[in-house]
C-alpha cells in the first residue's frame, strides 16, 4: 500500500481543495482500474460540518428571535420590520469582512452567531418605542419620528458600549489575540450595521408599514390609558416589587452586595483549563518501541494495537502509518519518521450518532492497550486541551534526569488522568569513544579528527561532502560507512585509523571504546537541558491537574539548580486570563468614557455600570451547574455579557433622566422609567437568550467551544436582568446623592474666600 497526504496552500479554501481532490481521485481511479484508490482520513470533512453547523445555527438562532418579537408585539408588520434587521445587519459584516481579507471560518462565523441575538436588539427597541407611541393614537409616520428622536441617545449608546467591549479584544497579544482579531472585528462590524439600520431603515419601514392603533379595553371596560396596554399580572408584580426596593433602598443595595460577594466565592469552585478539547470524530494512538527496535516489531505492536482499537464500535477506520512520522493530520504531525515510532489515525462514528463522548473512547482504548507489553503508547489528538506539559530544565544532567523520574512516578498517581510521558525516560545503547589527551597529543592526533573518523565510519559523512550519482533527472548521494555487524565490534572499531602527525594511527591508541546507554534524544531549552512531561488530561480540566501536579512534593522541592520552565497550555491559560482581565479592564474604561461623551455627565454612567457585577454571578451559576470550565470561551462570553448587561441599564437611566427633565420628580420618574423600559429590556434579553440557546444546546456544529459561551451568557442575563431592573433604580439614588452633595461642596467652596482665617470659636 502506497499512502499520500494532500495539503492546502496558504489562502485556499479546505472545502474547494477537498472537491477537487475527490474529482482528481476519481479520474485516476477511472484512467487505473487495477489499483483501488480509498480515501483513509479526511480533515476537510470537519471543516464542512462545522461551515454547515454554523449556518444552522445562525439560522435557528435568528428564527428563534424573531418568534420571540412576535410573541411580544403580537403584529406581524413589527415583527417583519425587527426581522429585517437581521439579513440587512449581516449583509454589510460580510462586505466589511471581505475588506479585511477574512473568511468565513470558525471564528467569524462563531461572531455572528453569537451576535445574532445582539443585531435584533437595536430595532426591538426602535420598534417597541414606535409601537408605545402609535398607542398614544399618533399616525405611524408621526409615531415613528418622535420614538426615534426620544431613543435615538439610548440606541447609539447601547451599540457603542457594546463596541467599546468587543475593539479591545482585537488588539489582545499573545494566542488569544490571534483568535479574537477576527472575533471582535466581525462583532464590531455586525453591531455597527445594526446600528445604522435601526437608526435608519427602521423608522423608515415602521411609517410606512405600522397601521394607527386600535384603543382596546382593560378588563373592568374602561379604556386603557392612552400610550399604555394594560399591566398584567406580572407588571403589576414587578412594579410593586420595584417601588418596595426603591424606598428600602439600603436593603436592596446590601441584597446586590452579598450576592456579588456569593458570586466571587463561586470562582474558585469553577475548574480552569484553556481551550476546551473538541470532537472532530478522529483521534489518534501514537506508540513508541524502545531504541534500537526494528521495523517488524513496530509492525506487530501497530498491528496489535489497530486490532484492539477495532474493537471498540464507534471506531469506523484506522489509518496505520509505521515508521514514516505521518499523523493524518496535516497541522499537527504526530511523529518524526523512526523505525520504532507508529502513528494510528482512527475515523470514529459523528458524535450524534454515539451516546459516548471522545473522552470516554480514548479513555476506553487506554484500556484497551494496557494489556500490549513492550511500546508506550500515547491516545488523543495533537489537539490544545488535550494535555499538560511540564518542562524540568537544568544545567546538570544528572540531577535534571533523576528529577524527572521522580516527578513522572508521582504524576502517574494524579487521579483521572490518562498517560503520562517523559523526553527523558528512554535510553538507548551507544558507542563511547574517551579520547586520552596526553597519547593524542604525543602522536599528534586532535579530538576533530577522532569525532570525524568514528562519524564517517559509523553514520556516513555528510550529505554536502558525499560523492554523487548521476541519473537522468537527479543525483544520488552516495554513503560509505561500515556495515552493521562491524559497528557492533568494538575491537574492529579500535583498529581505525586516525590521522596523526606522522601518518595514521590506530583509534584505539589515543582512545578508549566502550559500550554504554544514553538518552534517546537531547532537548535544550534556552541552551540548558530540558526535560518535558505530557500529561493527557482524559476528563479532567488543565487548571485542576496543573494545580495538583504543582503541589505534589517532588515539584515543590525542587533540588537547587532545577527550575521549572513555564510552556504549553497551561502558560497559555495563565497569558489568556491575564489578557482577559486587561481587556475586561479596558472594556469598563471604554463604556465609561462613551457614556461620559453621550450623557455628558460623569456621575450617572457610574449608575449604568453599577449592574455589571449583578451579572457575574449568573454566569458562574451556569457554568458551575452545566459542569463547564472557566476558559477562553466562556471568558468570551463574559466580556460579551459587560456590552449586554450595560445596553439594560443605559435604557432604564436614559429615560429616567427624559422623565426628570420633563419635570417629574426622582421617585415618580424612576417608576415611569421602569414601567415603560422594562418591556423592551424583557424584549431583548429573551430574543438574546433565545438566538443562543442553540449553541448553549450544542446543536449544529461542534458544541465544545460554542456551548460555554453560550451559556455564560444566558446565565448572567437572567440574573443581570432580574436584579438591574431593581436594584439600577437604587443605585440611581445614591449616585443622583451624592452628585447634589458633591454640587453643594462645590458652591460652599466658591463662596468661601481662599483666605479666610478659621473662626476660633468654630475651632
Amino acid at each position: 500500500m502506497v499512502g499520500f497526504e494532500i495539503f492546502r496552500t496558504k489562502g485556499a479554501s479546505d472545502i474547494t481543495v477537498a472537491s477537487g481532490v475527490r474529482l482528481a481521485v476519481a479520474e485516476l481511479q477511472a484512467r487505473f482500474t487495477q489499483i483501488s484508490l480509498t480515501q483513509a482520513i479526511d480533515n476537510a470533512e470537519p471543516v464542512a460540518q462545522n461551515f454547515r453547523g454554523s449556518m444552522e445555527l445562525l439560522y435557528e438562532g435568528a428564527l428563534l428571535a424573531v418568534l420571540v418579537v412576535w410573541w411580544f408585539l403580537r403584529d406581524w408588520r413589527a415583527t417583519l420590520v425587527a426581522a429585517a434587521a437581521l439579513p440587512l445587519s449581516v449583509i454589510p459584516t460580510f462586505l466589511g469582512l471581505q475588506y479585511f481579507g477574512y473568511t468565513l471560518n470558525t471564528v467569524t462565523l462563531l461572531s455572528l452567531a453569537l451576535v445574532v441575538g445582539v443585531l435584533v436588539d437595536d430595532a426591538i427597541v426602535e420598534i417597541e418605542n414606535i409601537a408605545r407611541h402609535l398607542r398614544m393614537g399618533k399616525t405611524p409616520y408621526q409615531a415613528s419620528m418622535e420614538a426615534a428622536d426620544e431613543i435615538g441617545m439610548a440606541v447609539i449608546a447601547t451599540t457603542f458600549a457594546l463596541v467599546a467591549v468587543f475593539l479591545p479584544t482585537a488588539f489582545m497579544a499573545g494566542v488569544p489575540g490571534l483568535f479574537f482579531k477576527q472575533f471582535g472585528w466581525t462583532a464590531v462590524l455586525a453591531i455597527l450595521a445594526s446600528l445604522m439600520v435601526a437608526r435608519l431603515l427602521t423608522p423608515m419601514m415602521a411609517a410606512y408599514l405600522l397601521k394607527p392603533h386600535v384603543q382596546p379595553s382593560s378588563a373592568d371596560g374602561r379604556a386603557a390609558p392612552l400610550g399604555e396596554p394594560p399591566d398584567g399580572w406580572l407588571m403589576a408584580r414587578y412594579m410593586d416589587t420595584m417601588r418596595w426596593c426603591l424606598r428600602h433602598r439600603g436593603l436592596t443595595m446590601l441584597g446586590s452586595g452579598l450576592f456579588f460577594v456569593g458570586s466571587i466565592a463561586l470562582v474558585p469552585l469553577l475548574p480552569t483549563g484553556f481551550v476546551p478539547a473538541g470532537d472532530r470524530g478522529q483521534t489518534q494512538i501514537k506508540l513508541e518501541l524502545p531504541p534500537g527496535s526494528t521495523l517488524a516489531e513496530t509492525r506487530a505492536v501497530a498491528e496489535q494495537a489497530r486490532l484492539a482499537a477495532l474493537a471498540l464500535t464507534e471506531v469506523k477506520s484506522v489509518f496505520s502509518s509505521i515508521g514514516g512520522g505521518s499523523s493524518g493530520d496535516a497541522f499537527a504531525p504526530g511523529a518524526a519518521p523512526e523505525a520504532r515510532r507508529a502513528v494510528l489515525t482512527l475515523s470514529t462514528s459523528h458524535r450524534d450518532e454515539r451516546s459516548i463522548t471522545m473522552a470516554g473512547i480514548e479513555a476506553q482504548l487506554r484500556r484497551q492497550l494496557s494489556d500490549i507489553a513492550g511500546a508506550r503508547f500515547t491516545v488523543g489528538p495533537p489537539d490544545t486541551g488535550v494535555k499538560m506539559q511540564l518542562v524540568l530544565q537544568s544545567e546538570d544532567s544528572v540531577t535534571l534526569l533523576a528529577t524527572a523520574q521522580g516527578v513522572e512516578r508521582e504524576l502517574r498517581g494524579i487521579r483521572g488522568v490518562g498517560n503520562v510521558q517523559s523526553s527523558a525516560s528512554l535510553v538507548r545503547p551507544e558507542i563511547i569513544v574517551r579520547p586520552d589527551p596526553a597519547r593524542a597529543a604525543d602522536l599528534g592526533v586532535t579530538a576533530a579528527a577522532i569525532g570525524e573518523t568514528v562519524r564517517v565510519a559509523t553514520a556516513g559523512d555528510y550529505d554536502t561532502s558525499l560523492s554523487k550519482l548521476n541519473l537522468a533527472e537527479r543525483q544520488v548521494p552516495i554513503r560509505v560507512k561500515l556495515p552493521d555487524a562491524v559497528r557492533a565490534d568494538l575491537a574492529a572499531l579500535a583498529r581505525l585509523s586516525v590521522p596523526g602527525r606522522n601518518g595514521p594511527v590506530p583509534l584505539g591508541h589515543v582512545a578508549s571504546i566502550s559500550m554504554d546507554s544514553g538518552p534517546a534524544q537531547i532537548d535544550r531549552l534556552n541552551r540548558s537541558r530540558n526535560v518535558t512531561l505530557d500529561v493527557e488530561l482524559g476528563s479532567r480540566q488543565l487548571g485542576e491537574v496543573n494545580a495538583e501536579a504543582r503541589a505534589l512534593p517532588s515539584l515543590k522541592n525542587l533540588p537547587p539548580g532545577v527550575k521549572i520552565a513555564e510552556l504549553g497550555d497551561a502558560q497559555e491559560m495563565k497569558a489568556l486570563f491575564a489578557s482577559f482581565g486587561i481587556a475586561m479592564l479596558i472594556g469598563v474604561l471604554c463604556i465609561y468614557g462613551v457614556l461620559v461623551l453621550l450623557f455628558k455627565d460623569f456621575m450617572q454612567p457610574v449608575t449604568i455600570l453599577a449592574a455589571l457585577p449583578l451579572s457575574m454571578g449568573g454566569a458562574f451559576v451556569a457554568l458551575l451547574l452545566t459542569g463547564r470550565a472557566l476558559s477562553m470561551p466562556s471568558m468570551i462570553g463574559l466580556i460579551m455579557l459587560m456590552g449586554i448587561v450595560t445596553k439594560n441599564s443605559i435604557l432604564l437611566v436614559d429615560y429616567a433622566i427624559l422623565a426628570r427633565q420633563a419635570g417629574l420628580a426622582r421617585f415618580e420618574a424612576l417608576v415611569d422609567a421602569c414601567h415603560k423600559r422594562s418591556r423592551p429590556i424583557v424584549m431583548t434579553t429573551i430574543a438574546m437568550g433565545a438566538g443562543m440557546m442553540p449553541l448553549a444546546l450544542g446543536w449544529g456544529a461542534d458544541p465544545s467551544f460554542r456551548s460555554p459561551m453560550a451559556i455564560a451568557v444566558i446565565g448572567g442575563l437572567i440574573t443581570s436582568t432580574l436584579l438591574s431592573l431593581l436594584v439600577v433604580p437604587a443605585v440611581f439614588t445614591y449616585i443622583d446623592d451624592l452628585e447634589h452633595l458633591l454640587l453643594r461642596f462645590m458652591r460652599w467652596l466658591r463662596r468661601t474666600p481662599s483666605t479666610a482665617k478659621p473662626d476660633p470659636a468654630r475651632a
